[in-house]
């Protein structure tokens, strides 16, 4: 039987990618897959564009893994986000990958192997597929009692940092029979808690087999609907697209978990408007309120970008004005650095980089402070865990999530996993909470 390994690198989406690859190649080929890159005959490294200096990452590990390898025969591809804007470039620079393919073009990997077997070499698959990827995957294969389900991809927000409009594509949305279908069989296979991914997922705008559009809040009433799904999570969200039925299914859904993640990214409108977010300040505000007052135990998540071109010390101070408003529960935090390809690379007004390094050590040493009050705020509750394994700390010790996304520590007899457990919380930890079985 031959071994796959596959690399994943960046977001969920790429985590979901990743399994489907392994679905599908079992079925095609009867890849089995193994955890480690020198057991392999096939390696698959599906990479990320989004964060800075990507590239180097993905050729720094494939020069090392190559080099590890020897002189013993392997294929190797390179799929995702980096191949979809920069094939060309990684064929050059690593003459001995295989094969590069796209993030839409990934249901044709059987046949680019079946090509590779036949002697073609240094294959690229990056164009327009004639075909959705999702039209002939296999059922997933569930490795525990949580997945992930794409349901939308692409963007056209065409925010001024971003490249995920180049490398993912204009928006689009999968049928809801389609997503319906997916959840099933992974409930069935004993999954109780749903992610619904997107790279915009509240644009989400799919429709059903009669023709009926459905929005991500109807959607989520959909899924609440399967059998088995316990738990119901989506992410991530545009405040841009944000709409009052989408709050509303926060009160109404006993299974949807009291987690947001809204990516604010500035706290300056002026900024805002030269990242071409299509939102002002005080809209993410309005609908960060009206989400808490529909369900005040919601825990929001979102994403700052500082030292972005034309940043003042007054507009990255309403970064942190904003911050004391608000109050997050989590936050991803990054200093600017130009993507090629992306408008912003020509805007004038950089920020040095030790102003921007200096501004990111103090934002992110407030949202520390922050998230660190938040999570000691929720000693002596009860919540129920749904346990993803041993916590790697201490000994007898497992660690889960909570329904608002908080990791949760506590002492347990073996054999937890996937399992839900009731904690009283007892300590409220930097980025995590420790508690006891109730």
């Amino acid at each position: 039987m031959p071994k796959l390994h596959v690399k994943t690198f960046g977001c969920q989406m790429n985590a979901y990618d990743s399994g489907r690859i392994a679905d599908l190649l079992a079925r095609s080929h009867g890849y089995e897959t193994v955890p480690d890159p020198l057991d392999a005959d096939l390696i698959v490294f599906n990479t990320c564009h989004v964060r800075e200096k990507a590239e180097e990452k993905l050729f720094s590990e494939l020069g090392r893994l190559h080099k590890r390898l020897g002189h013993r025969p392997v294929t190797f591809a390179v799929g995702g986000c980096v191949a979809q804007a920069e094939g060309e470039v990684v064929l050059r620079r690593a003459p001995y990958v295989d094969l590069v393919f796209g993030p839409q073009n990934y249901h044709r990997l059987p046949l680019l192997l079946d090509r590779l077997a036949r002697g073609e070499r240094r294959l690229r698959d990056t164009g327009p597929p004639p075909e959705s990827k999702f039209d002939d995957l296999p059922e997933p294969r569930a490795s525990g009692r949580a997945a992930a389900v794409t349901i939308q991809e692409g963007c056209n927000r065409f925010c001024t940092y971003c490249v995920v409009p180049a490398t993912r594509g204009p928006e689009w949305s999968r049928g809801v029979e389609e997503i319906l279908a997916e959840v099933a069989q992974l409930t069935v296979q004993g999954v109780i808690e749903i992610l619904l991914l997107g790279q915009n997922v509240n644009a989400y705008h799919g429709r059903d087999r009669q023709g009926v559009v459905h929005d991500l809040a109807l959607l989520l009433r959909r899924v609440a609907l399967v059998p088995g799904v316990e738990r119901l999570r989506f992410v991530t969200s545009h405040p841009a697209d944000m709409n009052r039925d989408l709050v509303e299914v926060f009160g109404d859904l006993p299974q949807l978990c009291p987690y947001l993640h809204l990516p604010v990214q500035s706290g300056s409108d002026a900024i805002l408007q030269r990242m071409g977010r299509g939102h002002r300040v005080a809209d993410y505000e309005a609908w960060i309120d009206q989400a808490r007052r529909v369900r005040p135990d919601l825990a929001v998540a979102t994403d700052f970008i500082v030292g972005f071109p034309g940043e003042s010390e007054a507009d990255f101070q309403a970064t942190l004005d904003l911050v004391e408003r608000v109050g997050f529960d989590h936050a991803y935090s990054f200093k600017f650095s130009a993507r090629p390809g992306t408008a912003a690379v020509a805007l004038p007004d950089p920020v040095p980089e030790e102003v921007g390094a200096r501004r990111l050590a103090r934002l992110q040493e407030l949202l520390n402070r922050q998230q660190l009050a938040r999570n000691q705020a929720r000693v002596g509750t009860v919540v129920p865990v749904l346990v993803e394994g041993p916590s790697g700390h201490r000994p007898g010790e497992w660690a889960g999530r909570a329904p608002d996304m908080r990791r949760v520590h506590f002492p347990g007899p073996a054999n937890l996993a996937g399992v839900l457990v009731t904690v009283r919380i007892t300590a409220g930890l930097p980025n995590s909470l420790r508690g006891e079985p109730a």
